[in-house]
């Protein structure tokens, strides 16, 4: 995607808002997660860790490099994440998996 689109420019400021975590702290968390079973559930057909993979490599990518499908992604995630933020455990011992669910797509909670 080229040009100076104010709507690309929005989304590219909003998902680099949403998103705290640089690549390689992104990719480590990342590898370190072998199983979902402690995160935070899942909403209907929302993969974190697919998603993850997919913020890793936008972050790796100069903003006229974005594919559409790039863009899908940005939004879906910065919905996701200020979702997630919205839902904040009021219980501490749910706050774990919780943080573990935002930190899959790239933000880290205690972060911000």
């Amino acid at each position: 995607m080229t040009g100076a689109d104010p709507e690309l420019e929005r989304v590219w400021q909003e998902f680099h808002g949403a998103v705290n975590m640089t690549s390689p702290q992104l990719r480590d968390w990342l590898f370190a997660q072998t199983s979902l079973n402690d995160t935070y559930p899942p909403e209907p057909g929302v993969d974190v860790i697919d998603l993850g993979n997919r913020v890793l490599r936008i972050l790796g990518k100069r903003r006229g490099d974005l594919t559409g499908d790039d863009v899908t992604v940005m939004r879906d995630v910065t919905e996701l994440i200020n979702r997630r933020l919205d839902q904040r455990p009021a219980d501490e011992i749910d706050q774990e998996p919780w943080r573990h669910s935002l930190m899959a797509v790239g933000h880290d909670p205690w972060r911000s």
